[in-house]
């Protein structure tokens, strides 16, 4: 059995999709853009501002499937310049504790409404018995 996860507080789907799908304890996380959720709109054209508003709402859709950034198992990292690594590093240590989740860092040619940066994900979240 599946349960749609979503929150006032990320971004609103802009598509065919949910925000998160839980299935058991464990949720997959749809792709998070920059987009403020009162606004949808992108924050701005500043990629470190654009990574921060993503965590934000990753935080705000784990928090909605009942745990928290730290439950995420896997995060797939898709940037518009690979150079900007580093930069998604610092964030990462800003927003996740250790152990760290699985990774992978994609570079592509373009993202949603002209974006630097989307991070999808899997967060296994805690049984409570």
């Amino acid at each position: 059995m599946k349960t749609i996860i979503s929150t006032d507080d990320a971004p609103s789907a802009i598509g065919t999709y949910s925000q998160a799908v839980k299935v058991g304890n464990t949720v997959y996380l749809s792709g998070q853009i920059p987009l403020v959720p009162e606004t949808m709109e992108v924050i701005s054209d500043d990629f470190d501002e654009q990574a921060e508003q993503v965590f934000k709402n990753l935080c705000a859709v784990c928090e909605a499937a009942g745990g928290n950034i730290n439950d995420m198992v896997k995060v797939n990292i898709f940037l518009t310049d690979l150079s900007h690594f580093a930069k998604v590093n610092e964030a990462m240590a800003r927003y996740f504790s250790k152990p760290f989740p699985a990774r992978a860092a994609i570079g592509v040619n373009e993202l949603p409404k002209g974006v630097a940066i989307e991070i999808d994900g899997i967060m296994e979240v805690p049984s409570v018995n």
